[in-house]
């Protein structure tokens, strides 16, 4: 039995872990925050026991992958390389190449990589190309690239709903004037996205610095808060917006409103000592009690 197959579902709980656990790591709520992970824990748990079961003969796997250090994905970079220098035509061993180095944060030989996997497979694979298009993003360290456009366009055109080709190709039409069709690729995201992730505010965010945009592109501060006012209004399990909207109102002289903000804080956070103290510090510094 190749190893191969060990390595690709290594590979994937990898990027599916690493997605799930960064974002937890930043949250506030501790309690949440360990209920979460420990869910995660169990399906890692869960996958272990799939995969035992699927090989059937975990011992036959763990010879072939002697002398590979499993516990870094940078064990399996030379593995993999040493794989596809003594078959180049294997497209899934390059394909996880390209993850390997993706997780190890090198991009730059992952869009190498995958430019294989496209050339020995052909277009078609809107994974494939989405994972193309990002490594090329992450490459470039900037701005999202033309063929990394292309990329997630050609993603996009097998599978409207690749998530990563929505987001990078709304960055790109964002930074090329194309308002209008960034802000409808990420409003059909938006509605894909659970609202207790970073990637919902983010996009939350983006959507209403693009809507408040007068004609010269500088954005409307009124428009930004309203649309901020509007959110928490219909999701109010945002501490930290509350605070922001509070200063905005301060900010626009609008102390009414601020209070109000305040009071409407308190109600929708009224179990949560930490919000609660949060508010209290925000309220004195602003100056609303």
């Amino acid at each position: 039995m190749s190893a191969l197959p060990v390595i690709g579902l290594v590979l994937v709980a990898a990027l599916a872990i690493a997605f799930a656990v960064v974002p937890l790591l930043r949250m506030k709520d501790l309690k949440r925050r360990w209920l979460i992970l420990s869910g995660i824990a169990i399906a890692m748990i869960a996958i272990g026991g799939g995969v035992y079961f699927l090989l059937g003969k975990p011992h036959m796997a763990q010879r072939e992958a002697a002398g590979i250090n499993t516990r870094e994905i940078n064990g399996l970079i030379p593995f993999l390389i040493k794989r596809v220098h003594e078959h180049p035509e294997d497209a899934r061993a390059w394909r996880y190449l390209g993850q390997a180095y993706m997780t190890a944060n090198d991009p730059r030989n992952a869009a190498k990589a995958l430019t294989k996997v496209i050339a020995l497979t052909g277009k078609g694979d809107a994974q494939l190309d989405a994972a193309y298009g990002e490594a090329l993003v992450l490459g470039s360290g900037s701005d999202v690239p033309q063929e990394a456009a292309d990329a997630f366009a050609a993603a996009l055109a097998v599978d409207p709903h690749n998530a990563p080709a929505r987001f990078y190709l709304g960055l790109y039409k964002a930074s090329h004037n194309d308002r209008a069709g960034a802000i409808a690729l990420w409003q059909s995201l938006l509605a894909d996205t659970p609202t207790a992730t970073p990637l919902h505010q983010m996009l939350v965010d983006r959507i209403a610095i693009l809507t408040s945009q007068g004609p010269g592109g500088a954005p409307n501060p009124r428009a930004m808060v309203d649309m901020l006012a509007a959110r928490l209004k219909a999701d109010p399990n945002d501490a930290l917006g509350w605070v922001r909207l509070m200063r905005a109102y301060t900010v626009l002289g609008e102390k009414e409103k601020a209070q109000a903000a305040l009071v409407s804080a308190r109600k929708a956070f009224a179990d949560n000592k930490d919000a609660q103290t949060a508010f209290t510090t925000a309220a004195k510094a602003l100056k609303l009690q």
